[in-house]
Formats: C-alpha cells, sequence, structure tokens
C-alpha cells in the first residue's frame, strides 16, 4: 500500500467518525429534555364536612399543619404527609357542591425551568406567580376527566411560606404512613391521557403496567392513568413502614380497613380511597 493510499484511508477513517460523532450528538440535542421533580406535593380534595374530614385523617396519625381562613371560618386544610407532602381540603360551598378530587400539584427543582421547557413546546402554562401560602406556583389545563379538563398545579417551595416555615413539625409519631406514592387519575380517553403525560409531560412508562408512569426525576413517584368509572373519587397510594403496626392503629381508633395481600386500604367519609403499601 502507497503512502498516498494510507493517507487517503485514515482520513477517510477520520470524516466517518466525525459525522458519527456530530450524529450522535444532534440525536442527543433532539431528545426532550425534562426538568426534574421533587415528587408530588399535594392532592386537593373536596369534602362534605370540613372538620369531620380534619378529624379522619387525625385518626390515622396525620396532623393539621396549618389552614386558611376568612372571617375565621376556614376553608382550607393542609394535613400533612410529610415535609413536601400535603393532602389540602376545601369544603363543599352552593358554588362548588362537587365532592372528591380536585387537582394534583407536583413540586417541581426550578419552577421557572418547567415552565419555560412547557412553553417552549406549545403548552400553555399560566404565569409563574407568588401563591397565597408563599410558594411559587402555576396551573395548566391537561387532559379531560369526569368532572372536566384537569387542572394540573405546579410549585416550587420557598423560603418563609407557610409550607417551609412548618418543616420539622406536624409530623404525627403514629401516622399509618410516611409518603404519598401514586395519584389515579380518572380519564375519559385513558390512551390520549398517557400520550399527553409522556409525550408532553415527558413522564415515562412502566414497564410491569403501561398506564402507571413515572415522573421526570428520581423520585420515583407515579401518577396512574385509569378509566373514568373512577369517577371524581381520590384514589392515593401510600408508603407504609409496618403495615402491621399501621393496622393496629387504625383498629385502635376505630378506622375500618380491608387487607388485601400486601395492602391496606382505608375509605374517608366521603369515599375516597387511601391504599396503603409497603415498597
Amino acid at each position: 500500500m502507497t503512502r498516498q493510499s494510507s493517507f487517503r484511508i485514515n482520513l477517510a477513517r477520520t470524516a466517518s467518525l466525525t459525522l458519527l460523532l456530530i450524529a450522535t450528538l444532534s440525536y442527543a440535542q433532539s431528545e426532550p429534555h425534562a426538568p426534574p421533580f421533587n415528587g408530588i406535593a399535594h392532592v386537593a380534595i373536596r369534602v362534605h364536612d370540613l372538620a369531620a374530614s380534619v378529624a379522619f385523617y387525625q385518626k390515622l396519625g396525620f396532623e393539621q399543619a396549618f389552614d386558611l381562613r376568612k372571617d375565621d371560618v376556614p376553608y382550607e386544610s393542609f394535613i400533612k404527609i410529610n415535609d413536601n407532602q400535603f393532602i389540602e381540603l376545601y369544603p363543599v360551598t352552593p358554588k362548588d357542591p362537587t365532592l372528591g378530587f380536585l387537582h394534583l400539584c407536583f413540586e417541581g427543582v426550578d419552577l421557572n425551568a418547567i415552565f419555560d421547557d412547557y412553553a417552549g413546546h406549545g403548552l400553555t402554562p399560566t404565569a409563574v406567580r407568588k401563591a397565597g401560602a408563599g410558594n411559587l406556583l402555576f396551573t395548566m389545563a391537561g387532559p379531560l376527566q369526569p368532572s372536566g379538563p384537569q387542572n394540573i398545579e405546579y410549585t416550587q417551595y420557598m423560603p418563609g411560606s407557610l409550607h417551609s416555615n412548618d418543616q420539622g413539625k406536624h409530623l404525627g409519631p403514629d401516622r399509618v404512613a410516611n409518603k404519598l406514592i401514586a395519584v389515579a387519575l380518572a380519564m375519559k380517553d385513558t390512551a390520549g391521557a398517557r400520550d399527553f403525560y409522556i409525550n408532553q409531560l415527558h413522564f415515562k412508562p412502566i414497564a410491569k403496567d403501561p398506564m402507571d408512569l413515572h415522573m421526570p426525576g428520581e423520585s420515583g413517584q407515579e401518577v396512574e392513568i385509569v378509566t373514568a368509572t373512577l369517577g371524581t373519587q381520590a384514589r392515593l397510594t401510600l408508603q407504609s413502614d409496618n403495615l402491621s403496626k399501621a393496622a393496629h392503629h387504625l383498629h385502635k381508633e376505630g378506622v375500618a380497613a380491608v387487607k388485601n395481600g400486601v395492602t391496606l386500604t382505608i375509605t374517608d367519609p366521603d369515599g375516597n380511597i387511601l391504599i396503603l403499601e409497603t415498597r
């Protein structure tokens, strides 16, 4: 082989490797980069009797961290699961008489980055603002649920907010679970809702069940896309470190629980479902 032929072969190899590198970088840049979530921040539920529901959740070992009031009448109660997760309870009103699931809220690592990502590929989130409790918030309409378009909330906890000021407090030692790990979302078009969450919000399907989706980030928390037959009921899955201890506590408090294999199922006064499991 002549020196000139060897030079041409090496040049061709270098060019091929360069083109391969460019193609790899272009593909990586074209892949959607999902700003991460810390996890589920809260689930909001409308109940027929706010005081009775607060008392029920207290029987489960969950404490009210704080509430919001008008003319000294509470209109929203924040039931604490852990320092980052809450169940928000709202009472029915003549204007809002429908019981059950209202919305799901995700905690973003960087709310402005999530907003920019969504707006950048054609979604229409509301502007990022400071909410009444002192945290950043934006909302967005999602797929169609039994009660209408899903209202999706996003929050980022801020220093000095009611949530941040409650860090380390109201963590009942007897609470039957310590983490909210999955929320069922009843959808009129389950396939369309799944497509929206995967292709628009960057959720990832789970191999064992195509309708269970991991949220962006490392929380391991999930949404479950379910049929509209669930109606407006909320269905939450919570992690319990000790199901036997939880069952004993529930029995002591007179709260009925159904054991089904490795889970305990509790129904609140309005028919919302809480599933306790160990993961």
